[in-house]
């Protein structure tokens, strides 16, 4: 048995504390100290540290009991069957360990199949029945000793006060309110000046936890019934049966349960759960109205399950698969800074790898010195990152239980080396934010350029942001007017390149000569001036000229554009270098103009994102027909977002469309709307 190194047993000591700490809040108080995800996070670490080095497991540890102690002011149960908790799966990798532990366990020749049903985020109830009435309801509490919260249970509807037949029986279930009563509920309470609840499952736990039973009475809550744990009558043979069994007496059980004969077919029933459906169509696990967190999965013979038994608190047949979590933890290696291209500098997480949502992560950022004051992250903290939609990873709590002894507060440097010059760096003016005071360092004019050639400027096809960093590296483009420059000779002896894919990529240059004039906007890397800032200057002045020579006033009379911007596009003209490379770099393009919608455009009103790739439109041609009929096309996905224009490997902006229920368009289905 491998003698746990004192780091290791060091970590264990502060993950047991500080599971236990979020647990007790969780589970007894009904407060969210720390993401529920992150808490499952912490979780799996203790259960690897433990599998890895045995000698760290405890008999208190946080993998061996099943939950905190009950409330004082309700009324003690002691339970007549020991409750348990599921240990958890995160991977498919694990799903087939856990399916070759159990066929190693059982007789030679063992095929086992399982039953799989959704994980329901909700608070587990013990009932008891005797002569078929309901006599007793009951929290978990610690697996011994439950709460006694009948008087809230009874006005529940889903719950059978009398069973169909007059048997004595203990059932377990899910007591769970639905996305769309918690809503409503919410919007009472902040009505009333009251908390409002984080989640869903803190709300029925709420709701149940009142020695009040006219609070429980008015709120809608509901029951899924999962589990016979003791019966008068014979049990049922297996675990699908016993679901059957379960609604023959009476009891609402979830209808999405399915047997599996294999671990593919468990593996596909919760990959049908959490992955999209279509194009237009959420996952299965978004459509419900109450929150699945997971699959159970248990072996489905009962004679089997008898055979794996339990270990100390949890059952060998059983394990809950949970889906990719959004929050997760992990340890900060390093707090390094990355430099955008207007020079602005982002402090940037380098994190120990980690899963989160189902993509492997090592970087989340940090946003700015004042988050990072905020949060006091420090390089060896655990801390929590989050993943949704199009947002890139970033740190939003740092778990400072777990801090490591000795650490350090983090102190915002002077001076950047990839800032170039002597490194030095300066505030923002009016922002939280620090950039480069030389605005030409390589990694500026590397970003600079891969912008100006990407999507959403100049759409040059074949000059994407490392062959940019490439042609800077080997002298061959300096500026934004060398790129038009460029000929084929220039190129085809370069690595990576040989004729034909040199005479492409000058090709696709010269078609992007002719540009839109809010394209080139786009491009210039002008502070504060996104796409939709640059369409509507473009729209408003015309003209470059026109643009160019505007006072600061008519750059504030333009609709959507407030102080902060005008005087940075004021600012930017004013460079005498701006200037002198715009000069150069009109030299060699058609600036076209860019046309105002007209009254009453069909798109009025109405914002595109488009992602991926689609099979004939380019992204730029979308994009006019999109502004031509009065639309605005946005880099990400909102609830403003009307639709999602999506084509091949579409991307996380699918996704988040996906979760907030956006209309997602084919080309074929977008080019319907004109």
């Amino acid at each position: 048995m491998a003698r746990a190194p004192e780091e290791a047993k060091e970590r264990a000591v502060k993950l047991r504390a500080t599971i236990n700490k979020y647990r007790y809040e969780y589970h007894v108080l009904d407060k969210e100290g720390i993401p529920i995800e992150a808490l499952d996070s912490l979780k799996h670490e203790l259960a690897q540290l433990e599998a890895e080095y045995p000698t760290l497991v405890t008999p208190d540890s946080p993998t061996q009991r099943v939950a905190g102690k009950p409330l004082p002011q309700f009324k003690k149960v002691r339970h007549t069957v020991a409750q348990w908790s599921f240990n958890d799966a995160f991977s498919e990798e694990e799903m087939y360990e856990f399916d070759a532990r159990i066929k190693r366990a059982l007789e030679a020749g063992a095929r086992p199949t399982y039953t799989c049903e959704l994980k329901i985020d909700g608070l587990k109830i013990v009932f008891t029945y005797e002569k078929g009435v309901l006599v007793n309801a009951a929290t978990r509490g610690d697996g011994v000793v439950g709460e006694d919260v009948t008087h809230n249970i009874r006005t529940i509807e889903s719950v059978p006060l009398r069973l169909n037949r007059d048997i004595d029986c203990v059932v377990e279930g899910e007591v769970w309110m639905g996305k769309r009563a918690l809503e409503a509920l919410n919007k009472e309470r902040e009505k009333a000046g009251e908390p409002l609840f984080a989640n869903p499952r803190n709300a029925a736990a709420g709701s149940i936890r009142q020695l009040d039973p006219s609070v429980a009475a008015a709120r809608p809550l509901d029951t899924f019934i999962y589990d016979l744990a003791q019966s008068s009558e014979a049990m049922p043979q297996t675990q699908y049966e016993e679901l059957e069994y379960l609604k023959g007496l009476g009891f609402k059980v979830n209808t999405h349960a399915v047997l599996a004969k294999n671990m593919d077919e468990v593996i596909a029933f919760w990959r049908a759960w959490h992955l999209p459906a279509g194009r237009q169509v959420a996952s299965k696990r978004e459509r419900e109205d109450y929150l699945i967190d997971g699959v159970v999965v248990k072996v489905n013979e009962k004679r089997y399950q008898d055979t794996l038994g339990y270990t100390g608190k949890a059952p060998r047949f059983a394990i809950a698969f949970k889906f990719p979590a959004e929050q997760v933890t992990t340890t900060v290696e390093e707090i390094a800074f990355q430099v955008g291209r207007t020079g602005v500098v982002t402090p940037v997480a380098h994190l120990a790898p980690v899963s989160v949502a189902g993509v492997v992560v090592s970087r989340a950022t940090l946003h700015n010195e004042d988050q990072i004051k905020k949060l006091d992250v420090r390089v060896g903290d655990t801390v929590v990152i989050q993943r949704a939609g199009d947002v890139i990873p970033e740190v939003v709590q740092v778990v400072k239980e777990l801090r490591p002894k000795g650490s350090q507060a983090f102190v915002w440097p002077t001076r950047i080396d990839e800032c170039g010059g002597d490194g030095a760096i300066e505030r923002v003016p009016g922002m939280a934010a620090w950039r480069c005071v030389d605005k030409n360092s390589f990694v500026q004019q590397s970003r600079r350029l891969g912008h100006f050639a990407g999507k959403s400027a100049l759409d040059i096809e074949g000059l994407g942001k490392e062959r940019v960093a490439f042609l800077l590296e080997q002298g061959i483009i300096a500026n934004f007017a060398d790129v038009f420059t460029l000929e084929p000779g220039d190129l085809q002896d370069l690595e990576g390149f040989g004729e034909i894919s040199a005479q492409k990529l000058v090709a696709s240059i010269r078609r992007a000569a002719k540009v839109p004039l809010d394209r080139l906007l786009t491009g210039l890397s002008i502070a504060q001036v996104g796409e939709e800032t640059a369409h509507d200057l473009a729209v408003h002045f015309g003209t470059l000229e026109k643009l160019e020579s505007a006072s600061l006033d008519e750059l504030m009379a333009v609709p959507q554009v407030g102080e902060v911007v005008a005087q940075s596009v004021y600012d930017w003209f004013r460079n005498k270098e701006h200037v002198k490379a715009l000069r150069e770099l009109v030299k060699h393009l058609t600036v076209t103009r860019v046309k105002k919608a007209a009254n009453g455009a069909k798109f009025a009103g109405m914002t595109f994102v488009l992602t991926g790739t689609l099979p004939t439109l380019s992204r730029s041609d979308a994009e006019e027909m999109i502004k031509k009929n009065g639309g605005k096309v946005s880099g990400s996905v909102s609830k403003k977002t009307t639709y999602v224009v999506a084509g091949d490997d579409p991307g996380t902006k699918f996704e988040k469309a996906q979760e907030l229920g956006i209309t997602i368009l084919d080309e074929k289905e977008f080019s319907a709307l004109f």
